[in-house]
């Protein structure tokens, strides 16, 4: 039976709209107009359109992070991907980690994107739950009053280099150089962050679980499900991903179905600063990275 870890109220979230100006040399964002409650953000991301995707000034519903987080187990290098019943698309995916940026984390986006891993993958140990870090910064522990985290080891979260086109808030370049789309069937701004996951050396039987935040009447519930972990692994070859899927249960990778699945449009084509798609299915995602392997 899923276990409630937190309940939030979901009026407590804030965040901005956004100007957009692309350019084939960079992206710059900065915020516009008044503050939006969750509802208004929603309300406003309906399809938008650009006719050139390589130049073009837009406004936009919102910002949104996405962490690709790659994690080393056993000798083997996974791509993390989470399970997601998109309410307001209606649909199921997998995707990466990912959320809104809150109105006062516009400016440092790299602040919610790490505080998503901590919320979104929970790892455990036999000997209890494990925080983690960025550099010199502790991650939130956001349900220390429901699980036991571990106190004398954590884990390590890394930037990993990131794209070679840069994107500015205002006159501010994000210095990780996160890859950049504006997702026009939400009318959103997206920023896709590289990191890697390093456990602590004497981690063993590791399970991994997904927690993710769900509107139920006027509130956002959090639960954990132990009977579905909703916490995939795509193992890599040499830094790319293969078309094999996995979850991570005590220290074993149990392989998962991948019939009629989907992922989120962070896996589909983008051309130029434009993803227009909704979702891509696992079958045609595999057939781009084989294409992408031999070319």
């Amino acid at each position: 039976m899923p276990r409630v870890l937190i309940r939030k109220n979901p009026t407590a979230f804030k965040t901005l709209p956004l100007l957009v100006e692309a350019s084939p040399e960079g992206l710059r964002y900065q915020s516009l107009g008044r503050p939006l409650n969750f509802s208004e953000m929603l309300e406003r991301r309906r399809p938008a359109t650009v006719d050139d995707p390589a130049r073009f000034n837009i406004e936009l519903a919102n910002l949104g992070v996405s962490v690709r987080l790659t994690l080393c187990w056993q000798g083997q290098e996974y791509w993390v991907l989470v399970r997601q019943q998109r309410q307001d698309r209606g649909d199921v995916v997998l995707k990466l980690i990912s959320g809104y940026v809150p109105a006062h984390e516009l400016s440092l986006p790299l602040l919610t994107a790490i505080q998503e891993v901590a919320e979104e993958c929970l790892l455990e140990t036999p000997e209890g739950w494990l925080a983690g870090r960025f550099g010199d910064t502790w991650l939130p522990a956001p349900y220390q009053s429901s699980l036991r985290y571990r106190e004398a080891v954590h884990f390590n979260l890394a930037s990993l280099s990131g794209s070679a086109r840069p994107v500015q808030y205002g006159q501010m370049t994000l210095m990780e150089r996160p890859r950049a789309y504006v997702h026009l069937p939400t009318a959103s701004l997206q920023l896709i962050y590289d990191m890697r996951l390093e456990l602590p050396r004497e981690t063993r039987e590791l399970s991994l679980f997904h927690v993710d935040e769900r509107l139920e009447g006027d509130k956002l519930v959090a639960q954990l499900d132990r009977s579905r972990p909703d916490l995939y692994l795509v193992p890599l070859h040499q830094g790319r991903p293969t078309a094999a899927l996995f979850t991570l249960r005590k220290g074993q990778p149990v392989p998962a179905s991948t019939r009629g699945l989907w992922l989120s449009e962070s896996f589909a084509s983008q051309h130029e600063w434009v993803v227009r798609d909704e979702r891509i299915s696992w079958r045609d995602w595999i057939k781009t990275i084989v294409v992408a392997a031999s070319g």
